[in-house]
């Protein structure tokens, strides 16, 4: 058995929500391989969620649950389930979110104009996107609180498509997530709960975007979804302890360096942004 690049992982439990693909799925792969316990969810697609159990490789443990963050009494069972099954709860990431395929299949293209938008279809990403990650966070923390520990990651996106033609209402709705999280650092202040942004750094190769010949972001690139795993590992570990409201792009993480330092290249020191206009 490979030891543990961060100790501290061993055991340690995780919640990843949106972990039967893409992103969430690579990065509950990378803390199972390193020695953490983690409960994937999905909001309808158990296949999914089996598919990466049976992927799973490691010393960690999975569970997998089907729970729609957007109604908090599933992210009150969640904590409960993953409690339950792994006798004790460290860290969320809340990875699940919808994007603009909702809204068209062609809106990398065709910009989807904000007063063309179905009120149905907004509604349904800014409560995935926005009240999803407040219902998760809002039913672990006081857990994190009474215990003493705690880590939040939420998963975000690029600088440029929060404000780019035609990406309302995904670009704004991981606004509203960075604004939370750092809202929420500023409230865990005075305890040893910590709430931490990472984001890919540009398009992803996942079902965030359509399939369609020579898939490629509005940037012209498309990342690997296994850029997540490195800072995921330092980012539910021990090594991360005392930092908090900090933005990490993934793909500015150089796996071979310390990972201390790849976590100061990766910090986006973005000083008192976000300005808007």
């Amino acid at each position: 058995m490979t030891e543990s690049p961060y100790p501290s992982l061993v055991n340690r439990s995780v919640i990843v929500t949106g972990g039967g693909r893409g992103l969430g799925k690579e990065m509950a792969l990378a803390l199972i391989e390193a020695g953490a316990n983690v409960m994937i969810t999905a909001a309808n697609n158990k296949d999914e969620l089996q598919q990466v159990e049976a992927l799973a490789s490691g010393p960690g443990k999975l569970a997998i649950s089907i729970a729609n963050a957007s109604n908090f009494a599933d992210c009150e069972r969640l904590r409960d389930e993953t409690l339950a099954a792994f006798g004790s709860l460290h860290a969320l990431v809340n990875n699940a979110g919808r994007g603009m395929r909702l809204v068209s299949e062609t809106f990398t293209t065709e910009p989807c104009l904000f007063w063309k938008t179905d009120p149905a279809q907004w509604q349904e990403i800014i409560n995935c996107n926005v009240n999803g990650p407040f219902n998760m966070a809002r039913a672990v923390t006081p857990h994190f609180v009474d215990q003493n520990f705690g880590k939040i990651i939420n998963i975000s996106t690029s600088l440029q498509t929060m404000v780019r033609t035609g990406y309302s209402p995904y670009g704004p709705s991981k606004t509203a997530l960075e604004a939370m999280s750092r809202v929420w650092a500023e409230d865990l202040k005075n305890t040893q709960v910590t709430v931490n942004v990472l984001l890919p750094g540009g398009a992803t190769d996942t079902a965030l975007l359509p399939d369609m010949p020579d898939k490629r972001g509005a940037d012209g690139n498309l990342l690997s979804p296994d850029i997540m795993r490195e800072p995921i590992l330092w980012l539910c570990a021990d090594e991360s302890n005392g930092h908090s409201a900090e933005r990490y792009i993934a793909k500015l993480w150089q796996p071979a360096n310390d990972p201390q330092l790849a976590a100061v290249a990766a910090r986006d020191n973005v000083g008192e942004l976000p300005r808007i206009l």
